[in-house]
């Protein structure tokens, strides 16, 4: 069976699908860029007769490691599907390719007056199917949730070639079980998705931004559960400690305070006589908690803040290319008592670990300050996941937020999962790819 689908084998084009965001490098045979689900069907039937993997990917921004192909795979690229099909503001829903860039999705509602609320920090790069294959968060989880609640239907291409429609167009909808729900973070091991219905809400009346500079990380974390108990529901509340503000005024100067600890960046959203009531709430929270606050005056100010909020990534890697980054979460009410631990493993290992993320739900990006040149340096810092981890788990928290498994966390799942489930979990596997071609070795060992 020849395949008439856009492809190459080119060793450049190879090399440039052959790695993503987590550093990790595999060794693809072909990469291929269909137009349509009948395209991505005639690929995924080739190679399911040639017994080939399949690795479906997005931009390449996963941390895990999940668009990484397998030795001698096909990587299907998702770049050439990347078409907003419908926008519905009866209905409040659109439909779109997977190749969809999240950021031009944003800005096609905001033009209609809508939003989309899930924002991951790479949305200028990350393509919504890809968001969708790892149930991808942001800030605005706190108050609006994850791309799971925002998936109504899906159109996916099975293994052997099979094209499915999962979910309703409905709000409402209960015939059979609910596999677009399990589709949502599979991590493209399942199936791969090719059309995507989500459904996006009315842009809010006003937002005001706020920022709480405190002395003590804990204090930060006292105030995040303390907003929350007031019966405030912030639309984001964003962490970061002192490293991280210290790293991005050098990577990208911005005014930010950093003779200090931590800091808060808080956004309300409403009807402004309603936030305007709630901002005050909120400051007098952070101040009996001795942070020194502010106020964004207007949009630009706003802005601002965000784009140091988004330079963190990029700054931590200028300083440790080789770092080690993990997203966890526990309870929100054992966040400070996380954030002390984390402190104290810095302290007893001599490797910077360095905090920042969703305060708000909890979730913390993890970095492990630590150089791949220093072999050393850098075995240690590995075997401080695993207690970074466990310690996690002891606060009744989880070892992936919104980064997914991937490969990188594959050999912890069971630090969080028992056999019974993982054996369940392998059962559906089975059953949506009998021949395990579809992104191997992902989420299971």
């Amino acid at each position: 069976m020849a395949l008439r689908v856009e492809h190459s084998t080119e060793p450049e084009d190879l090399a440039c699908y052959g790695f993503d965001a987590s550093g990790l490098k595999g060794e693809p045979a072909l990469v291929a860029w269909p137009r349509s689900a009948d395209e991505v069907a005639q690929v995924m039937k080739y190679a399911y007769d040639k017994d080939l993997a399949i690795v479906p990917r997005g931009a390449g921004t996963g941390m895990t490691a999940g668009a990484v192909p397998a030795k001698g795979a096909v990587v299907l690229s998702t770049e050439k599907l990347n078409s907003i099909l419908e926008v519905d503001p009866e209905d409040l829903n659109a439909v779109v390719e997977p190749g969809v860039i999240n950021g031009k999705f944003q800005r096609e509602l905001a033009g209609r007056g809508y939003f989309y609320p899930p924002d991951p920090a790479s949305l200028e790069f990350c393509t919504l199917g890809g968001n969708v294959a790892e149930n991808a968060g942001g800030p605005r989880a706190l108050k609006y949730g994850v791309t799971r609640d925002y998936v109504m239907q899906l159109e996916a291409v099975l293994p052997d070639g099979r094209i499915i429609t999962t979910g309703v167009k409905t709000h409402k909808g209960v015939v059979g079980y609910d596999l677009t729900r399990l589709l949502v973070g599979s991590e493209g091991t399942l199936a791969m998705i090719t059309k995507i219905r989500l459904r996006f809400l009315p842009m809010p009346e006003d937002v005001s931004t706020l920022i709480a500079y405190f002395g003590d990380v804990e204090a930060a974390g006292r105030a995040v559960s303390e907003i929350i108990a007031s019966g405030i529901l912030p639309r984001t509340l964003e962490f970061m400690d002192s490293e991280c503000i210290k790293a991005v005024e050098k990577f990208r100067p911005t005014g930010l305070h950093t003779i200090i600890d931590a800091l808060l960046l808080i956004e309300l959203d409403g009807y402004p006589e309603v936030i305007e009531k709630e901002a005050q709430r909120v400051l007098e929270i952070c101040r009996n908690w001795r942070a020194k606050c502010e106020v964004a005056s207007d949009e630009e100010a706003r802005q601002k803040l965000w784009d140091s909020r988004r330079a963190v990534s990029p700054a931590l890697y200028r300083i440790s290319p080789g770092k080690i980054n993990e997203d966890v979460v526990v309870p929100r009410s054992r966040l400070p008592e996380m954030l002390a631990a984390f402190k104290k493993l810095s302290g007893e290992s001599g490797i910077p670990i360095v905090n920042f993320g969703h305060a708000g739900d909890g979730n913390i990006h993890v970095n492990i300050m630590a150089d791949r040149r220093d072999e050393e340096k850098y075995k240690k810092a590995q075997g401080l996941v695993k207690e970074i981890f466990r310690k996690v788990l002891d606060l009744g928290g989880t070892i992936s937020g919104e980064h997914g498994v991937g490969l990188t966390k594959a050999a912890y799942i069971n630090m969080e999962i028992g056999e019974t489930e993982i054996e369940l979990m392998r059962g559906l596997k089975r059953v949506f790819d009998p021949k395990g071609l579809l992104n191997p070795g992902k989420i299971f060992k």
